[in-house]
């Protein structure tokens, strides 16, 4: 099997012209008229994929399993937490990473020009106001991207931007950044407990019933948005068609009936919270199709809505749908029979079975020899997010501390811009389907490299291993190539060929050839014979405030690294 092969152009398509991404059924007009590479999928790849199932994993254990595990569970896995992690057992590690860690602080204020609350002081319960949502916009941001940098070994944080990406919300639509930083707390707090509790909370929090319309939506003209989301993204998604709007899973009238039950809900900017209120609600029975069991659901006040995700959630669809989408979260786009059979159903019956609690279908998952199997290693494309945060944490980039607020703040801002240019931006997914990658077919993660986003990609990596890297409010950020390579054991940090191999087996996915690594010596040693490297990294060791020695050492290493950061491979996850 050539492992590979994803990395190659696509010969069959090279002169065939851009195509137009496919839009959503429902999406208003234009939508779709981003052009999609000439080199992207046509078609799904039929690379043969596993055939193994939901058995415990019982292969060899080590740093290569370890890190496979953490690269997909968490952002930008260090090689301490890989180290550690291959240290101890598979059960032990899948035990760390299902532990929710504490709630975090709310973000602070660090600009002046929001007068509610005094620099470094929070503004989540202030009143609203127009003049500082801008800066308040920006502190979340940079609060979210500060909490995925400094995370611990949970799956808390990749699990709170799944549920972002599944029950989406754009800061930017509803214009008051203290609804957004409550629902962010709501996903985190969810991020591995009950998904239908998770459903409920959400349907009536503030930020989601303005963004939409539900706090519109009234008896006398139901507000058919969050109806429709619910049951075609949120839970039971589109099975196959079987009339105009109507499928198999759900039809056009049930949209309707979702949304009389969903009347009457506000939100209230004082106490930032979701309300009820009677005499807006639609009083009249509610019956829905065969897809639910010609159900009728009768008035019930401000329960109503509970009733309705209840009848949602006893949908066996609504479990696979979900299963599928965390499938390609965590593993891979393609979903083939087989794993439909293997994977999909016994998970969905797993989450069936346990109440829609997802952390035992995260246990499961993550600890199957599904998930271990080799063609399941390396076939991610980094999102933007991971890619940077990954940049971040491996290579050890010292951000500035507490003590100096403004410039922590500004720095994990500055990461957001970066992720913005590379189009993923937290807190504003494209549309309320989420990332296209996650659901564009047949080009999914393949969205993510464009002639836009690769360059962008490229100067990052170029910037943070340059000695000038990024400054901001008197701080600076990059990559301290001496203190990254003087951390490690020194028999591997004064020998050319261990040096690169403890580098790239951090970084990459699958491993180079021989070829690959062969250019990599001579990118660190242009010409020169391996004992090269040794005899100057001593020299530096031994006297490290010479400028001549720690600038040769310096060169080669930033060199090196960036050298590393352009190979396709440094994409994958």
């Amino acid at each position: 099997m050539d492992r590979r092969s994803f990395l190659r152009k696509n010969t069959a398509v090279l002169a065939a012209p851009a195509v137009a991404a496919a839009p959503r059924p429902d999406d208003p007009p234009g939508t779709g008229d981003e052009p999609i590479s000439k080199f992207a999928n046509k078609k799904l790849p039929a690379t043969a994929r596993s055939t193994a199932g939901l058995a415990p994993y019982s292969g060899p254990w080590g740093y290569d399993q370890a890190a496979h595990l953490l690269r997909r569970s968490l952002f930008g896995p260090t090689r301490a937490e890989i180290l550690t992690a291959a240290g101890r057992t598979l059960t032990q590690v899948v035990n760390d990473l299902l532990i929710a860690p504490a709630a975090p602080a709310p973000p602070l204020n660090v600009s002046a020009t929001d007068t509610s609350v005094p620099v470094g002081q929070t503004w989540v319960t202030q009143p609203f106001d127009q003049n500082f949502e801008g800066v308040r916009r920006a502190s979340l941001r940079s609060w979210w991207m500060g909490r995925m940098l400094n995370q611990n070994t949970s799956l808390v944080e990749k699990m709170t931007l799944f549920w972002h990406n599944h029950f989406v919300i754009e800061f930017a639509d509803i214009n008051d950044t203290r609804y957004g930083y409550q629902y962010v707390t709501l996903l985190r707090q969810q991020a591995l407990g009950n998904i239908r509790q998770l459903a409920k909370d959400v349907t009536v929090t503030p930020a989601m019933l303005r963004y939409l319309n539900g706090n519109q939506s009234t008896g006398g003209a139901p507000n058919e948005n969050y109806g429709r989301e619910l049951l075609e993204l949120f839970t039971v998604g589109k099975g196959p068609l079987v009339g105009p709007g109507n499928y198999t899973t759900y039809t056009e009238a049930d949209v309707q009936a979702a949304a009389r039950v969903l009347t009457g809900w506000r939100d209230n900017a004082t106490t930032i919270s979701g309300y009820y209120t009677a005499s807006r609600h639609d009083t009249t029975t509610k019956q829905f199709s065969a897809a639910f069991g010609n159900v009728a659901i009768g008035n019930g006040g401000d329960q109503e809505y509970k009733t309705l995700i209840d009848l949602v959630f006893a949908q066996a669809e609504t479990a696979r749908f979900l299963c599928r989408k965390l499938y390609r979260w965590f593993v891979y786009y393609v979903i083939d029979a087989t794993t439909e059979q293997n994977v999909i159903e016994p998970l969905a019956q797993l989450l069936i079975q346990n109440n829609y609690n997802v952390a035992p279908v995260l246990r499961t998952l993550l600890s199957s020899e599904h998930f271990f199997d080799v063609v399941n290693m390396g076939c991610v494309i980094k999102s933007p997010i991971d890619f940077t945060v990954t940049v971040a944490r491996q290579f050890q980039i010292a951000f500035p501390p507490a003590s100096s607020l403004a410039a922590q703040y500004g720095m994990w801002d500055y990461l957001n811009t970066i992720t913005n240019l590379q189009q993923q931006v937290v807190g504003d997914p494209p549309n309320v389907a989420g990332w296209a990658a996650y659901w564009q077919t047949p080009q999914y993660y393949e969205m993510w490299i464009n002639a836009v986003t690769l360059p962008r990609r490229n100067q990052f990596t170029d910037l943070m291993t340059s000695t000038n890297g990024y400054t901001r409010n008197g701080a600076k950020i990059n990559i301290d190539v001496l203190a990254l390579v003087t951390a490690l054991p020194p028999a591997i940090a004064s020998e050319a060929n261990l040096l690169i191999a403890e580098l790239t087996r951090l970084v990459f996915p699958i491993p180079l050839t021989a070829n690959q690594l062969a250019y990599l010596n001579d990118v660190l040693l242009p010409g020169l014979p391996d004992f090269e490297w040794t005899d100057e990294w001593t020299q530096y060791l031994a006297n490290p405030t010479n400028t001549a020695k720690k600038t040769a050492v310096t060169t080669k290493l930033q060199t090196l690294l960036r050298s590393i950061m352009i190979l396709a491979e440094y994409h994958l996850s």
